[in-house]
């Protein structure tokens, strides 16, 4: 058995101090970019001006998985592929934040959603889309459609 297509990544997020007078911080997730080593093993802080600090996450592995192409090719014809990112801010130390899991399956993505876990997207690349593209249009096979029956408690006339 084969392992599944790997892709590394690194997410950037960005912590901003106090960003209204209910917060204490404020996360966005800034960026996520394809991962060919240029950024090392670990997480590091890449600017802290006292206000905004950026974080870089790198390494974070996106497998493509065949039981996944039907939420690939929903990311794909959604009119805008995006990565999806799950994240955390930590329990006892809200300053800290992390990138869980990153997927391009929107139905992975649902399914973190529905367990109330943080997801954000950002924007797929274009090579990163046709990638993505060339997997889904490889193991994707759409259900064929069912003959409805029809209620056979109605009559004919009302069916």
């Amino acid at each position: 058995m084969t392992s599944p297509p790997t892709l590394r990544v690194a997410v950037r997020i960005d912590r901003r101090r106090q960003p209204n007078r209910w917060e204490d911080w404020g996360f966005r997730l800034a960026d996520v970019a394809v991962d060919d080593g240029q950024f090392g093993a670990a997480p590091r802080t890449l600017r802290d001006d006292g206000e905004t600090t950026q974080f870089l996450f790198p390494g974070l592995a996106v497998e493509l998985h065949r039981d996944e192409a039907e939420g690939y090719h929903l990311n794909l014809t959604s009119g805008a592929p995006v990565w999806f990112v799950m994240w955390r801010i930590d329990d006892t130390d809200p300053s800290r934040a992390w990138p869980e899991l990153v997927t391009l399956s929107y139905n992975e993505a649902g399914r973190w959603l529905d367990a109330q876990e943080r997801v954000d997207n950002l924007p797929l690349p274009d090579a990163v889309r046709a990638e993505l593209q060339a997997f889904t249009d490889t193991h994707y096979r759409p259900e064929p459609k069912r003959r409805k029956r029809p209620a056979s408690f109605l009559p004919p006339e009302q069916r």
